[in-house]
């Protein structure tokens, strides 16, 4: 016991606590008798040590170690998200930290209701709250989702976020790691498993078709959760991206002018070619119509002014993951073209499309 605390970086009397409350017992014996901690033992403790850690409480944990539909994988998957999450929060809390900063430089003093919401715990909430004002269902967009799941009854919608694009007229069930998108889903939505791609709690083929929505690039290991999906459905659609196609970052004027650290962020997602090839799936590409209804990142393509709205922003991955100073640099430049007119002089092609191919493809299996 003393050398596992020592390992493990808590006390050996934490470790007789868990023992005494059943949360981590010792089930193996030493040759001269002692109790000892056995391979599964350290792997229970790993899980109830890195849960602790996230701010579980004890009771929750012993529920989450010992959920018998949830193995050593799926506990690492959703310390993952758990983590992923933490990480995110964080880079919020620094982004509104830099313009608190930022402003004070000016001489601009926040109010002391500004302060409490920027550092208070409202913060990350807040800022996930655009999520589901700007990420609505694109009726085109949807139209071609839902024919290539043809007459499937089942639907599981995997990585399903708020419950954007899921049909109404089938019987769905949502996957989806993140506990603040769980709580942004409206009342009455599909039920919401808390797993992650990777680890599908669902046995082989119980779906007539398994979806997921630009989501496979938040995913861990994308072909893994592909495969998955693969596994327990006897169809699979998918939209994504496409990275396949040389200079594929010049598609889109706003990765081509002002921000080519796009290209870093999607660094070691897989190819259109290498998803397809997983499941055995056809590509089709995805127009972007001008209006689109779904704030995603291409969305604005002929409207270029809504990227300088913080509320659209926050609702898009790309701009958390470069970071505030690179976020800060191309929304000051869009504002310096839009302003002068060079965005106009260089972008006029746009102005008579009614919808753009920026890479978007669905991927039919």
């Amino acid at each position: 016991m003393g050398r596992v605390a020592e390992l493990a970086g808590v006390s050996v009397r934490t470790l007789h606590h868990y023992d005494e409350i059943g949360l981590v017992q010792p089930s193996a014996r030493s040759a001269i008798g002692y109790r000892a901690y056995s391979a599964g033992d350290v792997e229970r403790l790993r899980e109830v040590l890195a849960y602790r850690r996230l701010g579980f409480g004890l009771r929750e944990i012993a529920d989450l170690v010992d959920d018998p539909t949830t193995d050593a994988v799926a506990h690492l998957h959703r310390l993952r998200g758990l983590l992923l999450e933490q990480r995110d929060r964080a880079a919020a809390m620094v982004a509104a930290i830099d313009r608190e900063l930022e402003a004070r430089a000016m001489g601009i003093r926040t109010t002391p209701e500004e302060q409490l919401k920027v550092f208070g715990a409202q913060l990350y909430e807040a800022i996930g709250s655009a999520y589901p004002a700007t990420r609505r269902t694109e009726p085109r967009i949807a139209a071609q989702i839902w024919d290539a799941l043809g007459d499937a009854q089942t639907v599981l919608n995997v990585g399903a976020g708020t419950g954007s694009y899921e049909p109404a007229d089938r019987n769905v069930t949502a996957v989806e790691p993140s506990a603040v998108m769980r709580g942004q889903r409206a009342a009455g939505s599909a039920p919401c498993v808390a797993a992650a791609a990777e680890s599908l709690p669902f046995e082989n083929q119980s779906f007539d078709v398994a979806m997921a929505v630009s989501t496979v690039h938040h995913w861990g290991d994308p072909i893994a959760g592909l495969r998955e999906m693969r596994r327990v459905a006897r169809r699979v659609v998918v939209l994504t991206f496409d990275t396949d196609e040389p200079g594929w970052q010049d598609r889109f004027w706003l990765t081509r002018d002002y921000l080519p650290e796009f290209a870093a962020v999607l660094a070691g997602f897989p190819s259109l070619a290498g998803m397809a090839d997983a499941i055995g799936a056809r590509a089709e590409p995805v127009p972007i119509p001008w209006d689109c209804a779904d704030g995603f990142f291409e969305a604005y393509w002929r409207r270029p002014e809504a990227y300088l709205e913080e509320h659209v922003r926050r609702a898009m991955s790309v701009w958390t993951r470069v970071g505030p100073k690179v976020e800060q640099r191309a929304v000051g430049r869009l504002r310096e073209d839009l302003a002068s007119g060079r965005w106009e002089e260089r972008n006029r092609d746009l102005s008579g499309l009614d919808a753009a191919d920026l890479g978007l493809r669905l991927l039919v299996a």
